[in-house]
């Protein structure tokens, strides 16, 4: 992971507002707004970057920590980024209309890129083995204007559970609520990433008794309230060197941009991701999964034009 960083240190901003993106090849400046320091979307945003700016002439692309799905698609609207990573439940939201979003928000998607897993983090000593077993702890459900407080309210909700009543909320980054497990002051967080997500890896390698539970049992409830994009996984805990394998919700994540994205710029970012996949895939392991099929299947959302038009010529 420390490479990971070094690789990065280049290429990522700490702070959203330096969006602009104008013309393909004619000085652009990207911002990406990934999310935060030890989640998937930060690590794969500054590869992206760095990719982009090596590949695309005149550009120079820069990744953003942020909240991550809510917030960047905020951020893409009002100009202040020109990709943005979100999860697909959160961007149907965003293009209809609906729950966080009070209206149509004028975005468009470059690529389906890999899903996003629920991980329900229970602190060592903490008797629960499913979501409803939440009620009356202290439970972090993500920051404000994250994709994964979208996922976990409604985990919560189909398990039962009134997220706002029935467990003392706190609203941590993967990083705070790693700590805030390690210095006992919550009893479970959820956290919505990729495999592996970092900050869970840190969490599990120091605090092995840590449980991550399966939340397979609300998948139904969720599909029938809020939509067929949940599915469910198997995750090997293996992967963060615990025991045994889970079942749990899995979200699409896509890439964002403003509808008003140049045709031959949106065409460039989706080439240099394809052609640049094993060198995405050497930061972080998610780009592996990078297919152009699949790519395609990011309804209700529409394709940006430049990046139909290339998925069009590889067809």
């Amino acid at each position: 992971m420390k490479r990971i960083f070094a690789i990065l240190a280049a290429t990522v901003l700490t702070a959203a507002g330096c969006g602009g993106g104008g013309a393909g090849g004619s000085g652009n400046r990207l911002s990406i707004a990934t999310g935060g320091t030890t989640g998937v979307y930060y690590v794969y945003g500054g590869g992206l970057a760095k990719q982009l700016s090596a590949n695309i002439a005149n550009t120079q692309a820069t990744a953003s920590v942020t909240s991550a799905s809510v917030e960047n698609i905020k951020l893409l609207v009002s100009g202040k980024a020109d990709i943005g990573f979100a999860q697909a439940d959160t961007a149907a939201d965003a293009v209809n209309g609906k729950d966080t979003f009070t209206s149509k928000q004028p975005v468009k998607a470059i690529a389906r890129i890999y899903d996003n897993y629920a991980h329900l983090v229970v602190s060592p000593g903490v008797s629960a083995t499913k979501a409803a077993d939440l009620k009356g702890r202290r439970v972090s459900l993500g920051p404000a204007n994250s994709g994964t407080q979208v996922v976990a309210r409604r985990v919560l909700q189909s398990a039962g559970i009134n997220p706002d009543t029935d467990i003392t909320k706190q609203q941590l980054s993967i990083s705070e609520a790693v700590q805030a497990v390690k210095d006992r002051t919550i009893d479970a967080f959820f956290w919505v990433g990729g495999l592996p997500t970092a900050g869970i890896t840190d969490l599990a390698t120091s605090k092995p008794d840590i449980k991550i539970l399966d939340t397979s049992d609300v998948l139904a409830k969720m599909q029938s309230t809020y939509g067929q994009q949940y599915a469910s996984h198997d995750v090997d805990l293996s992967l963060y060197k615990l025991s045994g394998t889970i079942k749990t919700v899995v979200i699409p994540n896509v890439l964002l941009v403003p509808d008003e994205m140049n045709e031959q710029l949106a065409y460039d970012i989706t080439r240099t991701l394809f052609e640049k996949k094993a060198e995405l895939a050497a930061v972080h392991p998610e780009a592996k999964k990078l297919d152009v099929k699949l790519a395609q299947q990011v309804a209700p959302v529409q394709l940006h034009p430049g990046a139909a038009r290339y998925y069009k010529e590889k067809a």
